[in-house]
């Protein structure tokens, strides 16, 4: 073979292997949102959508927390005995019932049905939404408790307007916000049209 057709032979080659790897990314950027979509499922459909639609909320919000909090598991147990879907603790659930009028009384094992459990999770959250008037301070009353974020807002270490929290203290509080808003944002992304509520 002359030194030209090799030439000709490995320029053949560097083409085609550049267009495979053309082609492939291609794909992967078309299909990449499919592959997305796996990670960011759309479980519970029609429970979260009605919840959220009666309580307010954005349904790409609920997702998110229910992503972060039990990444879709109806029987997720938490180490503070926090259950379900949207992780609720029983003391919780209990309080959360108290706040709806003629709500009918449910133990702490119906916190295992996520009809329940989206419905009484995306109370909770309407409610601290509705007490901060934030959606960023109520994401961490969610996680840390009411208790510490009240505690936090008056602290001017770490709110300086008694509504925002420039510091979270708790490591844990700061990074599941962080997440929650991640997952929300990604939903939007994904799911325009299926979260746009009638």
């Amino acid at each position: 073979m002359t030194k030209t057709r090799r030439k000709r032979k490995k320029g053949r080659i560097f083409l085609g292997i550049v267009a495979f790897l053309a082609i492939a990314v291609l794909c992967l950027y078309f299909s990449k949102d499919a592959l997305l979509k796996k990670v960011y499922p759309l479980p519970y459909y029609e429970i979260v959508m009605t919840e959220a639609e009666k309580n307010g909320l954005n349904p790409a919000l609920v997702y998110g927390v229910i992503r972060a909090e039990s990444g879709f598991d109806p029987n997720a147990v938490s180490h503070a005995n926090a259950r379900g879907l949207m992780q609720m603790t029983p003391q919780t659930f209990e309080w959360v019932q108290t706040m709806i009028p003629d709500s009918e009384h449910l133990t702490a094992e119906d916190l295992f049905d996520p009809e329940v459990n989206i419905r009484f999770g995306c109370e909770l959250l309407s409610l601290l939404i509705s007490h901060y008037d934030n959606e960023s301070t109520a994401i961490c009353a969610y996680n840390a408790g009411m208790g510490n974020v009240t505690s936090w807002l008056e602290n001017p270490e770490y709110s300086s307007d008694g509504t925002t929290l420039n510091v979270i203290p708790f490591g844990e509080t700061q990074e599941y916000l962080k997440r929650v808003i991640a997952n929300r944002d990604m939903y939007l992304r994904l799911y325009a049209q299926e979260l746009v509520q009638s």
